[in-house]
């Protein structure tokens, strides 16, 4: 069976980078294809990918900014002439699952989230604009619409990659879909039953996370916590902290893993499609206080692995911090739960399922 990968972007690495990595892993001999890329700033086992851009690559090396291309990118994808096939595999949260398929190959979507500035965070996309820009980008959203609802037809199966993404994709789209979460690396970490007193945020700095209610939450509590990652809103962010709470950028995977194991508890307070991260601080037996909203509901054991708060707001996060300090906790529990998303697990998911979907189609 021939397979081809397809991509948004190819410009920085994380989770959804990750899944196409594990694509690779299943089916290495197949080509990534995806808008631009960034080689110098995507993980070294890229290095053996063949990665081939659309014509918005051009001659140039690297492109860092896939933003700046985005409102060419369905044209460009649907311009792209791949390889002759019998299964593409897409992985998308834009405009990648709007690719031209050879003659014959059923199309696979694995689908981070149905287009989130078009759909689900349209209208805080837009309040978030400058005031001169909301025509623009009314219209620019209106054509993007019409053409991610007229690529559906180009798709035969869609996975989601949480329930929450399921739901979209059957709110937006109108398709069935079904899960598969994606594969986080549990060996990169170590499980602890002790910890150094913090609580610990690993994210990028953008307004969604919701960096801001742990920030006052812990001003508040007068709580160690400590924020790894970099962004926008840094520093919007730095001016609100108080003196326990601590900024640190640059680090290292492992560097990061060793954070997470050394936390009193993991802090996650936005609501993501999936969440990488709050497995990643399970893995390391670490609790997580979580919004109740999006891809934590299938990740995260209320009161077992973890605890919900309700409202986003800082009341609510100290009440649910105060809880639990007040609980006692099974860190192999915890540990053997974020086992469940392990990468084999989730290789073997994709590869059943694309097989099953290819044997329907010929039989």
């Amino acid at each position: 069976m021939k397979v081809d990968i397809v991509h948004d972007w190819l410009t920085n690495m994380g989770g959804a980078e990750n899944v196409v990595l594990y694509f690779h892993d299943i089916y290495k001999d197949a080509p990534v294809y995806t808008s631009v890329c960034a080689r110098s700033n995507l993980s070294s086992k890229f290095d053996d990918v063949r990665i081939i851009t659309s014509s918005l690559q051009g001659k140039k090396d690297e492109i860092l900014n896939h933003k700046l291309y985005f409102p060419m990118m369905p044209q460009a994808f649907r311009k792209m002439e791949l390889e002759p096939c019998d299964v593409v595999l897409t992985s998308s949260s834009s405009c990648a699952k709007q690719v031209n398929i050879p003659k014959g190959a059923i199309h696979i979507v694995y689908c981070h989230t149905p287009m989130r500035y078009a759909w689900s965070a349209y209208k805080q996309y837009l309040k978030s604009s400058s005031f001169w820009k909301r025509p623009l980008i009314r219209i620019l959203i209106h054509r993007m619409r019409k053409l991610d609802l007229e690529s559906n037809d180009r798709v035969d199966y869609f996975i989601a990659n949480s329930t929450e993404v399921q739901k979209r994709i059957k709110k937006y789209y109108g398709r069935e879909s079904i899960v598969i979460h994606p594969g986080v690396d549990i060996s990169r970490f170590t499980m602890t039953e002790d910890n150094d007193g913090f609580y610990l945020i690993v994210s990028r700095f953008v307004p969604y996370k919701r960096i801001d209610l742990a920030i006052e939450a812990c001003n508040r509590l007068k709580r160690p916590l400590i924020i790894i990652g970099d962004g926008d809103e840094s520093k919007n962010l730095k001016k609100i902290a108080g003196n326990t709470v601590t900024f640190i950028k640059g680090l290292s995977q492992e560097e990061i893993a060793f954070f997470y194991s050394r936390c009193k508890a993991f802090l996650f307070p936005g609501e993501e499609d999936f969440g990488i991260t709050p497995v990643e601080a399970m893995a390391c037996g670490k609790p997580v206080i979580a919004y109740s909203k999006g891809g934590v509901l299938d990740t995260v054991i209320n009161k077992k692995t973890g605890l919900f708060f309700k409202w986003q707001s800082v009341e609510c996060l100290c009440e649910a911090i105060l809880h639990f300090e007040s609980m006692e906790w099974d860190h192999e529990l915890i540990r053997k739960h974020a086992e469940e998303f392990d990468v084999p697990i989730f290789e073997k998911k994709i590869k059943d399922f694309v097989d099953k979907c290819y044997k329907e189609k010929h039989q």
